[in-house]
C-alpha cells in the first residue's frame, strides 16, 4: 500500500521516535508497515523512508538505491559520489557512528521537503549497529553515497532534517538545480553560492 508522506512541519518530523521492542519487530503489523513503506519508497521514488516521514514514530527506516536511479549518470559522476546499487533492507533501532572527520559535500534531496535541495556536508564513512527486519543484530560499515543515505534517515529517527546541516545559501528547487548547477562542480558552486575563494 502507498502511504501518504508527511511534509516538514508536521511535528513528527521533530520528535525523537521511539525504539521497536523485540515483539514488535517479529509482529504482523511491523512486517506490514516495512512493505508498506518499501512501495511507498519505490512510488515517491527515493532511496531511503523513515517511519516518522509516514507519520509513525518509530525507529525504523528502509533502504534501497537501485541502478535504474543512475542510469543516466556517468562513471566519473558514480565515482565522484561514490555511488553503488544497495540492496531493500530495513534498519531498526540504529546507533550510528561516525568513522572519520572528513567531509564530503554533496546535494540532498528529501521526500518530506518535496522539490527542494541543498548542499550538505556528511561523515565519509560511518559505522551503524541495528536490528534487521528479522529482529537480528547487524553492523554495516558503509562510506560515500551509502553513508549519505543512512545518516540522512538515522537523522530522520532523532528528528533531524537535511536542513539542519546543509549550506543554507545552497537551498533551491530540484528544476533549479537542473537548470543552473548540474553541470558544475561542487566547488564551482561553493565559489558561486558561498564566495568561496
Amino acid at each position: 500500500m502507498i502511504l501518504p508522506i508527511v511534509q516538514t512541519g508536521e511535528p513528527v518530523l521533530r520528535q525523537s521516535a521511539r525504539p521497536l521492542r523485540p515483539n514488535e519487530i517479529r509482529s504482523r503489523e511491523i512486517r506490514d508497515l516495512i512493505a508498506d513503506m518499501r512501495d511507498t519508497m519505490y512510488d515517491a521514488p527515493g532511496v531511503g523512508l523513515a517511519a516518522p516521514q509516514i507519520g509513525r514514530n518509530l525507529q525504523l527506516a528502509v533502504i534501497e538505491d537501485r541502478s535504474e536511479y543512475t542510469h543516466d549518470w556517468t562513471d566519473d559522476q558514480l565515482a565522484d559520489r561514490e555511488r553503488t546499487v544497495v540492496a531493500f533492507h530495513a534498519i531498526i533501532n540504529p546507533k550510528i557512528m561516525l568513522l572519520d572527520h572528513d567531509k564530503i559535500e554533496f546535494f540532498e534531496g528529501c521526500l518530506s521537503l518535496d522539490g527542494l535541495m541543498a548542499l550538505v556536508p556528511r561523515a565519509h564513512r560511518v559505522k551503524v549497529e541495528c536490528l534487521n527486519e528479522k529482529g537480528e543484530e547487524k553492523t554495516i560499515i558503509a562510506s560515500g553515497w551509502y553513508a549519505r543515505i543512512l545518516q540522512h534517515e538515522i537523522d530522520h529517527l532523532h528528528g533531524a532534517i537535511y536542513v539542519d546541516h546543509m549550506y543554507p545559501r545552497t537551498l533551491m528547487t530540484v528544476a533549479n538545480y537542473k537548470k543552473h548547477w548540474r553541470e558544475k562542480s561542487i566547488e564551482q558552486i561553493k565559489k558561486e553560492l558561498l564566495h568561496t575563494p
